[in-house]
């Protein structure tokens, strides 16, 4: 495909990869709104039917890093059609899985299949366009990747409650026909490479990931290290970890190439991508059971209230894509860092009589905040990268998004249950019949309803206003990562990617460069 035909050819090409990222990004929450429906469905314990979410993120984590070497050995556009067809096909086994080890292993699929679509995508769109448009290229993508997570739930709630759970999976038959038969017809292939597969990396890699993921996972649940089986993960995760890092430095031929490593940019992205991943995926798992739980708000609202966010996030990634040849990328960043932590802060002042379009107002104003961040993120990331480590490159920065999310959840939700437990009993202490109102509110109870009824009540009242407090200090933990995150933008080198726009590489000098 010379210069002329990609030009012309460059919206199909964007509109069919963004298909397979949509429909990916939305399936890692979809199926959350809808577990309590398989559970039923499945008779299985709630134990057992997060192995549903577990096993798609653990097989997406470690087949991620694979993105790189399998675009380089079989070529970029067959893994892309192999990824969509595999992802679609698994969608439907599990839309019509009639057993609960049936859906588990199907959604392994799902997750093995779907690791690279959002890598790919990245990579096909920065050699789709010329560095000058890269920003404008990154806004489009950004829409996917940031608010396919946040309209998840959305969509999942009103499938599941007018429909079926199984059309949490069914929906993705049409997206995925069209994005196959888009990048059939668009997307250009890449040369392959006569490379060994390190499969000792491979494997040391795997498994740390794969302890990590089913540590974090499972750490809530087991009490974290009162549990020997997250102390065993935890001992693998570190141990394989630092083997693989070791093993990496000393192979002639390493599964991740430590040239990725080199290059200041990258590894400044990386770090700030898993920030954004602990931000915007903990915030959305702390906000529905606060809205649900404590507010009383049912889900389909609770939906509806958090969907404005990926508006705001639109919002920017179209302002961005315009500005960011103008501005220094280290400002859009910085911007939409302090929106994000103004959002946060805000949220931190929460309390159990705030109206729905509280909740709005602050989503609106963090998905603005996350969409300033995301974009000339992505963009300045790449931006010194020699174009054959792209692809791998995209594959560590999906990577270390999904862990800084994973770790985020986790982290988030633990703090939140034992400031619960903490602030219960601190409560509690305050809590006595010598007070006034609360003797008056024990007695004004206990006549209506009587004292056993009483002393629920006033313990749910408590009981919900220390969940509270754990909830609004989570946001502003987050809010001080994200203002503290700042400094690390200096890291950044801005001169070829935020002065005025340079040619392209010409095609030739783009295989050159891969040969």
């Amino acid at each position: 495909m010379n210069a002329k035909q990609l030009a012309k050819n460059r919206g199909l090409i964007t509109v069919s990869i963004m298909l397979a990222t949509i429909m990916q990004a939305v399936d890692t929450t979809i199926a959350n709104v809808a577990l309590p429906h398989m559970q039923g469905s499945m008779s299985a314990t709630s134990e057992q039917i997060a192995w549903v979410l577990t096993s798609y993120i653990v097989a997406a984590a470690v087949m991620t890093p694979m993105t790189g070497f399998l675009a380089a050995k079989i070529g970029r556009k067959r893994l892309f059609l192999l990824s969509v067809f595999g992802f679609t096909a698994a969608s439907v086994l599990c839309g019509v899985a009639v057993s609960l080890e049936q859906l588990v292993f199907f959604r392994l699929l799902q997750g093995v299949f779907g690791a690279g679509l959002v890598p790919l995508s990245q990579a096909v769109l920065l050699d789709t366009y010329p560095k000058d448009k890269h920003g404008s290229a990154m806004a489009i993508w950004g829409v996917g990747v940031m608010v396919g997570p946040i309209l998840g739930p959305t969509l999942g709630g009103y499938l599941t409650e007018y429909y079926n759970w199984r059309w949490v999976f069914f929906i993705n038959i049409p997206v995925g026909l069209l994005a196959f038969a888009g990048i059939v017809a668009f997307v250009k292939e890449t040369d392959t490479e006569k490379r060994r597969f390190d499969l000792f990396g491979f494997a040391l890699l795997s498994l740390s990931i794969g302890a990590l993921q089913l540590m974090l996972d499972r750490g809530q649940g087991e009490d974290w290290f009162a549990s020997s089986e997250i102390i065993i993960e935890c001992v693998v995760a570190v141990l394989f970890l630092y083997l693989f890092v070791a093993h990496m430095l000393t192979s002639r031929n390493p599964f991740i190439e430590p040239a990725l490593f080199k290059d200041r940019n990258l590894v400044t992205g990386l770090i700030f991508i898993f920030i954004v991943g602990i931000i915007l995926l903990a915030t959305l798992a702390l906000l529905p059971p606060f809205l649900q739980n404590l507010m009383g708000f049912p889900v389909i609202t609770t939906g509806e209230i958090l969907a404005p966010r990926g508006i705001g996030s639109m919002c920017a990634m179209l302002m961005v894509g315009r500005l960011i040849n103008r501005v220094d990328v280290r400002w859009l960043v910085g911007l939409g860092l302090s929106l994000t932590a103004y959002s946060l802060f805000e949220m931190a002042a929460f309390n159990l009589f705030i109206s729905p379009m509280d909740v709005v107002r602050t989503g609106i104003i963090q998905g603005l905040g996350l969409g300033f961040v995301f974009v000339p993120l992505s963009t300045v990331t790449f931006s010194t990268l020699a174009p054959q480590l792209r692809t791998e490159a995209t594959a560590m920065f999906s990577l270390m998004r999904n862990i800084g999310s994973s770790i985020g959840i986790s982290v988030m939700v633990t703090l939140a249950a034992r400031a619960t437990q903490t602030n219960h009993a601190v409560l509690g202490e305050s809590l006595t019949m010598f007070r006034a109102p609360v003797k008056e509110e024990f007695i004004r109870i206990a006549i209506e309803n009587g004292p056993g009824m009483a002393v629920a009540e006033m313990n749910q009242q408590l009981t919900q206003q220390a969940a509270a407090i754990g909830y609004l200090n989570d946001f502003k933990a987050m809010a001080w990562m994200a203002l503290c995150s700042l400094p690390l933008l200096l890291l950044f080198r801005t001169e070829s990617s935020t002065k005025a726009p340079v040619a392209p590489p010409s095609q030739a000098e783009v295989d050159k460069a891969k040969s």
